[in-house]
């Protein structure tokens, strides 16, 4: 229960600010691009390319938070990490099992197999 209060507080902030930072609609940002301080960046293709989902907490302790309920189940691919502090996803929804490490201040060009349904943000 705790994680869907947590996402509706942080889920609207991601979906606004991303359109805030987009630009024209549904633009597609440059190849590699995340310009947001402490923010995890999914991209739905590998090489940062695609769609841009920025993902960051409110709380300094962190949040779940589900890329279903966003419109991103399996769909990110590659990802940069703009936060000193890891970041975990998951295969299922509510950062429930194995966590799939991003490390901070790392970009990672793809995740192979591995299509996440929910991310731990720092």
């Amino acid at each position: 229960m705790r994680s869907r209060i947590v996402l509706a507080a942080v889920l609207p902030f991601v979906l606004a600010f991303n359109a805030a930072v987009s630009g024209a609609a549904h633009a597609a940002p440059a190849a590699g691009d995340c310009p947001f301080i402490d923010t995890v960046c999914l991209f739905s293709g590998e090489d940062f390319t695609g769609d841009r989902l920025p993902v960051s907490a409110l709380s300094p302790s962190g949040a779940c938070v589900s890329l279903v309920d966003a419109g991103w189940g399996d769909r990110a691919r590659s990802a940069i990490n703009t936060n000193r502090n890891s970041a975990a996803m998951f295969m299922n929804d509510d950062c429930i099992g194995d966590p799939y490490q991003i490390p901070g201040n790392v970009s990672m060009r793809s995740f192979g197999g591995f299509t996440p349904e929910s991310i731990w943000v720092p």
